[in-house]
């Protein structure tokens, strides 16, 4: 069994198969997500698979990443043939282990498939596409991206419904609440008394307009607002001359998965443009405010997640949730996540097994 995959995200979700399989389990990383400190962060809270293959091919235009990582997957899975590929999610990394599996003629299992935003402009809407179209087994998260696959005409025996693997991460990191504690009080925070933010995508931070309107109205909210400032962002920032708007959040630097994990949990709302974060919510029963355009995830919206566009409606929409913490809170907590309980890494396994092994 090889898995292939690049970024932070992607090591998170993919855990639970690789402790799954063990010494059995062979991991390609590209190196998509090319900053050291970040990446080790994670890496070093992830399974040891039997193999490691480390491609380190970040920093380049997506169609050359995407080239060169399909070629240097390609000749490891040409090397070492595996009984079947996996790959998790939209990214860049997820689509060349689709492509490079294909040309090997090795059967292709899609971790997080049928998600769909219909939003054209997101590259990671054109990679879920082609991915789930390769795909041999889709392992749908809920019904919905089921029902998705079927209207795309996939076969309904190459789809299983299996929950999202992120269930299981989340609970094996999710820190006692005596580490939550410690978490907080070296940030001087009090739980539900401050706002937890994540801005990296490019809609986000690539547009000096739209970054600039998020900071200022994370800046005018009336509770302390934490920013794990990620490197994409910074560099953004700096390049717009946008700095001045980060003096009144309190940045701190990226943090490993079970320190962010004890601050979302201890937070009153989270504002982000992560698609992790709005399954993790639905875990933690917090609410958030998702920064985006669209979202692949709609099974949160009404419940866990309110979505805006980067706008004036932001920092409304978190006083919104803001006007009754512990009210939001006890009601959230009734809500089950959409993305499963247990263990789905199990029920993913048994699919590929039963189906293509």
């Amino acid at each position: 069994m090889t898995i292939v995959c690049g970024t932070r995200p992607e090591l998170i979700k993919l855990a639970p198969l690789v402790e799954h399989f063990g010494s059995a389990c062979t991991m390609i990383y590209t190196g998509q997500h090319y900053d050291r400190s970040m990446y080790s962060l994670i890496r070093r809270d992830v399974p040891e698979p039997g193999a490691f293959h480390e491609l380190r091919l970040g920093g380049l235009r997506r169609g050359d990443q995407l080239g060169r990582a399909v070629s240097a997957v390609d000749e490891v899975l040409a090397a070492h043939r595996p009984g079947a590929v996996i790959v998790q999610g939209d990214t860049t990394s997820a689509l060349a282990g689709a492509l490079a599996a294909n040309a090997c003629d090795v059967p292709l299992v899609h971790v997080e498939a049928g998600l769909r935003s219909y939003d054209r402009a997101m590259p990671e809407e054109h990679n879920r596409v082609l991915i789930d179209h390769l795909s041999d087994l889709c392992c749908a998260p809920t019904p919905l991206n089921r029902d998705n696959l079927l209207g795309e005409g996939v076969a309904d025996s190459r789809i299983a419904v299996t929950g999202n693997t992120v269930v299981e991460a989340l609970a094996h990191a999710l820190p006692s609440a005596d580490e939550e504690e410690v978490v907080l009080g070296d940030l001087g925070l009090k739980r539900d008394r401050y706002v937890l933010a994540t801005i990296h995508r490019p809609e986000n931070v690539d547009d000096a307009g739209n970054l600039e309107i998020v900071l200022r109205e994370l800046g005018a909210l009336p509770l302390p607002v934490v920013l794990p400032l990620h490197p994409r962002t910074a560099q953004r920032i700096t390049a717009f001359g946008l700095d001045r708007l980060l003096h009144g959040l309190q940045v701190v630097e990226p943090q490993s998965y079970g320190a962010f994990l004890a601050l979302a949990h201890g937070s009153a709302v989270i504002v982000s443009d992560s698609g992790g974060i709005q399954e993790e919510v639905s875990v933690l029963k917090r609410p958030v405010v998702v920064v985006r355009r669209s979202t692949e995830r709609p099974e949160i919206e009404g419940t866990f997640g309110t979505l805006v566009p980067p706008g004036p409606l932001v920092g409304s929409s978190v006083l919104a949730w803001l006007d009754d913490v512990e009210g939001h809170r006890a009601a959230l907590r009734e809500i089950p996540s959409p993305y499963g309980t247990g263990s789905p890494s199990e029920l993913i396994a048994a699919a590929v097994r039963a189906r293509l092994l």
